[in-house]
């Protein structure tokens, strides 16, 4: 446990580390907490090129060794100094296939204090998945996951996943073994793609991309595009877009657009290969998407310590209870509104799926965390927080939800400048169900001083006046509470929804 001051941070947690050996980048990644949805306090890489040489030589090269083991007694130290009550070392391809992996692990022990966990082809693929799993909940289709050495490849149904294969296609091995060839690149992409037999059952399901070169792919494919939510997690295209722009990639013949300086020099090279990788494997399996993850070996790793009790549990739910608590007047009373609203929103004539209904909860959950910001930026603060907040298990469209569903609720029921961009990326119904929780929101919120308490005393009813649809019930005890500015609010509600409302005390 750290004990600390700061409130920023949720009370009794431990820091867990995990060091990830790759062959492309040595990283450590510093959580919060052991958790269902992890936050990250420290996250640092250096891109060693462990697996530099090694189809040729059969060794990792020694320079990039000794670089390595000086990034490992850095990152011991920065474990050692965030409070890591656990430090978890994952080794892939390089050191596990490398002549000189057996010392170089003996030397990384010595340096970490820590045992190093060589993952085989089969455990890294199946680490993937539960790396994708826990970022996306109900899945259903393939994950591939290219490192620097290896392409793993695994099939996911639910929470069930097949046993996984490992492909010698790793960005920077595929480079190399083909001489920096792309045409050779292809034909070695292709004849190993074939191994994996079960690609074909992914016709029509979804790829899940994981990995560092193909999340670059994406984030230069959001900058082309202009995308107005830089989040990797989620991040959707069709399989003909996502087609057509790795055939641009592979070409590379915008690569003095500005929008190519985005991605790393060193990760600007790989590019072509990991595009290259990704279309042999397309070809085959003929998804309908791409989505991409940015949930990997290291998060399916944390996942798997997780008790089972724990591992069901909803991150999203978990992460936005969790602001509420470290950043709301009362987490009591954002509980209050996720429950209320779920009963209220029939009355309006809606029906949620599943889906909606945990985007809604969570929506309420953060409705308030915003309140420390000046009045007037209260709205914009609580949409950019929400937008660009490390979530899971929402996609995009989601996310613009909960965000444009706050922003309504400071702001007022109308879209402007700010929620444009957002506005772009949610579905129309989305978009509907956002403001009718922003305007919901914004009368009970009013109505109760933001404190609990008072809100599930309220309820809408058909009503039997025949100038009204629905009354906003309040017992008699409540009638204090009325006032011309909560009668505003709730005929702003009623121009939004087209039902005539009032309030009625008894």
């Amino acid at each position: 446990m750290v004990r600390s001051e700061a409130q920023g941070r949720l009370p009794g947690s431990a820091p867990v580390s995990v060091v990830d050996i790759g062959s492309n980048s040595v990283r450590v990644v510093i959580y919060e907490d052991l958790s269902r949805s992890p936050t990250v306090l420290f996250n640092e890489k250096v891109l060693c090129g462990l697996g530099k040489g090694l189809g040729s030589t059969g060794r990792m090269d020694d320079e990039a060794v000794r670089r390595a083991l000086n990034a490992l007694r850095r990152f011991r130290a920065l474990s050692d100094q965030a409070r890591s009550t656990r430090i978890f070392v994952l080794a892939t391809a390089a050191a596990r296939e490398a002549s000189n992996g057996p010392a170089f692990i003996e030397e990384a022990e010595t340096i970490l204090g820590h045992p190093v966990q060589v993952l085989s082809g089969e455990e890294e693929a199946l680490y993937s998945a539960l790396g994708v799993i826990s970022g996306f909940g109900d899945v259903d289709g393939i994950a591939g996951d290219l490192g620097g050495g290896s392409l793993e490849l695994i099939d996911i149904r639910g929470r069930e996943f097949g046993k996984g294969v490992t492909l010698p296609l790793g960005g920077l091995r595929l480079a190399e073994t083909s001489g920096n060839s792309l045409s050779k690149a292809r034909n070695l992409a292709k004849a190993e793609v074939r191994k994996a037999g079960f690609l074909a059952s992914g016709a029509g399901r979804t790829f899940y991309a994981v990995g560092g070169t193909w999340r670059n792919i994406a984030k230069l494919h959001m900058e082309i595009i202009r995308y107005p939510l830089h989040m990797m997690q989620g991040y959707e295209l069709q399989l003909n877009e996502m087609q057509n722009f790795l055939e641009q990639v592979v070409l590379s013949k915008d690569s003095k657009d500005p929008a190519w300086q985005s991605v790393s020099k060193n990760r600007r090279a790989l590019l072509p290969f990991g595009a290259v990788a990704m279309q042999e494997v397309l070809s085959v399996m003929k998804p309908s998407r791409v989505v991409f993850s940015a949930q990997g070996v290291r998060e399916g790793y944390l996942y798997s310590q997780l008790p089972i009790e724990d591992q069901e549990a909803d991150p999203l739910l978990l992460a936005a209870d969790e602001l509420a608590i470290l950043r709301a007047r009362s987490p009591e009373h954002a509980r209050e509104l996720a429950e209320w609203t779920g009963r209220m929103v029939p009355a309006f004539g809606v029906t949620e799926t599943h889906e909606e209904s945990r985007y809604r909860r969570a929506a309420c959950l953060l409705a308030d965390i915003s309140w420390r910001a000046h009045p007037d930026y209260r709205g914009l603060q609580a949409l950019n927080l929400i937008a660009h907040s490390s979530l899971i298990g929402i996609t995009h469209a989601g996310r613009a939800y909960l965000a444009l569903a706050n922003y309504y609720r400071f702001e007022g029921l109308h879209d402007d400048g700010a929620t444009a961009p957002l506005s772009q990326i949610a579905t129309p119904r989305l978009l509907d169900l956002a403001k009718l929780l922003g305007g919901l929101l914004r009368v009970v919120y009013l109505f109760s001083a933001s404190m609990p308490g008072i809100v599930n005393h309220l309820h809408f009813r058909r009503s039997n006046s025949p100038d009204l649809d629905l009354e906003l019930v309040v017992p008699h005890e409540y009638s204090a509470f009325s006032g011309e500015r909560l009668d505003g609010r709730l005929q702003q509600l009623s121009k939004l929804t087209g039902k005539r409302l009032a309030f009625v005390f008894e």
